[in-house]
């Protein structure tokens, strides 16, 4: 054997170990990768039995869970729900509305479930009960628009650093995130430190709406979002029909969630309410999701439309909601509202619906196109009443124009109609110019 081979023996001895090491290593980390996408049920009932009962007929078609409570707080029915999900193989999350609950001493023991306990639902629908001013609202009173916000953004805040957060740190579990579930102000939401906020798929509400509005604050935030699909019905059976069902989880899934959940209990919390038909299109989804692996959309395919600062609307309704739950809808409602619907018609599905920030200017965030409420192109709108009394004015965005509104009188369908012609002839004439 001459000197060469001698040579390029040693180098292969000293190199392939590593290799090999390598190749191990990678396995074990891919193993332990999360996935993309977490598909459940929230369990919002007492019984253990049947807890364990309906995790045995979820667990081949879902990957994760969330135990809820009614306010008993009893960790040892937690503990035993918590172990057979595990058992499962499930993930899963905490709810609670109580700062004393887990209690430090069960986050510690926690530990032993890994990567598969994620962290806490802490207090449900935040900002939805600011909207509508029940079960104890977190601002009562505000002088304006920005009043409300810091308000709101700093009592959400301080709750949340007190309770589960300071809890997880007390172990070093700073890691542990933290979920809500809500139906507005998801913005908000976000500012006042939730990793993950659910858009509720509730009643009537727009699907749509919720998603570009809850995506967009989720991006803008550099966080993850996801769906709970909630009570269509005040009555039996609550849940939307299977077929709905399954349309909502493959929408939710199409449109970039990383959460698909489905809320598992009747009004007094006292009973599971899936049907045949609603399991079943669980199941379908399930399958869908392996026959159809998605590509989300990425910021820079999606287009944003920025709403006034601080202007905390519901926009269920463009003249019935309210801003911030304080204050009746203004002058600027309608024509948000409208312009919001006409983009819809152009973007479709690739639009988000963000705020102004300056930590998060929109600019900056990759958009394809970011449109501004006070866009000349949309509908014509004129600048909010400066009754801070009743009516407070909101923040109009430096140097961006805008028109009087002088078109109301000609009525709202007539008013869409001609907007979404409008957009759709400039846009299209934008896009035409920046590519030649």
């Amino acid at each position: 054997m001459n000197f060469k081979h001698l040579t390029f023996l040693l180098i292969l001895v000293i190199i392939l170990p590593l290799f090999i090491n390598y190749s191990i290593t990678t396995k074990e980390v891919n193993a332990q990768t999360p996935p993309s996408l977490y598909v459940g049920v929230d369990i919002a009932f007492e019984s253990v039995a049947e807890t364990k009962q309906l995790i045995d007929n979820l667990s081949s078609f879902t990957n994760f869970l969330v135990i809820g409570c009614t306010g008993g707080y009893d960790e040892t029915r937690l503990t035993t729900i918590s172990q057979y999900a595990f058992d499962k193989s499930l993930t899963f999350i905490v709810y609670t509305d109580d700062t004393r609950y887990p209690s430090k001493t069960w986050l510690g023991d926690a530990q032993k479930w890994g990567n598969k306990f994620l962290g806490i639902y802490f207090y449900d629908e935040p900002g939805g009960k600011q909207l509508d001013q029940s079960s104890y609202p977190l601002v009562v009173s505000a002088n304006n628009y920005s009043d409300a916000s810091n308000k709101y953004v700093g009592l959400l805040s301080r709750w949340i650093k007190d309770g589960p957060q300071a809890m997880a740190k007390s172990f070093g579990e700073s890691n542990y995130q933290l979920f809500t579930s809500d139906y507005s102000l998801y913005w908000y939401d976000y500012e006042a430190g939730y990793d993950v906020v659910f858009a509720e798929f509730a009643l009537n509400y727009s699907r749509e709406l919720n998603i570009d509005l809850c995506r967009g604050a989720a991006t803008a935030h550099n966080k993850d979002w996801g769906v709970m699909i909630t009570h269509s019905f005040t009555h039996f059976p609550y849940l939307e029909s299977g077929p709905d069902l399954y349309k909502d989880m493959v929408f939710a899934y199409e449109n970039g969630a990383k959460y698909i959940i489905i809320f598992d209990s009747d009004p007094n919390w006292t009973q599971d309410i899936l049907q045949p038909d609603q399991l079943t299109a669980m199941q379908q989804f399930w399958q869908y999701t392996k026959d159809h692996p998605r590509s989300i959309s990425p910021v820079s395919e999606r287009s944003a439309y920025v709403l006034p600062e601080d202007y905390a609307y519901g926009f269920r309704s463009p003249t019935e909601d309210r801003i911030w739950g304080l204050w009746s809808n203004d002058s600027l409602t309608l024509a948000v509202s409208m312009s919001m619907a006409s983009l819809f018609q152009i973007f479709g599905t690739n639009l988000d619906v963000i705020y102004p920030s300056n930590l998060h200017p929109p600019e900056s965030l990759g958009y394809k196109m970011v449109v501004y409420w006070n866009d000349t192109r949309l509908i014509p709108i004129e600048t909010p009443s400066q009754n801070a009394t009743s009516q407070p004015p909101t923040q109009t965005l430096t140097n961006q124009p805008y028109t009087p509104f002088l078109f109301y009188a000609v009525g709202a369908s007539l008013l869409i109609a001609i907007s979404i012609s409008i957009i759709i002839l400039k846009f299209k004439n934008r896009q035409t110019t920046n590519h030649s």
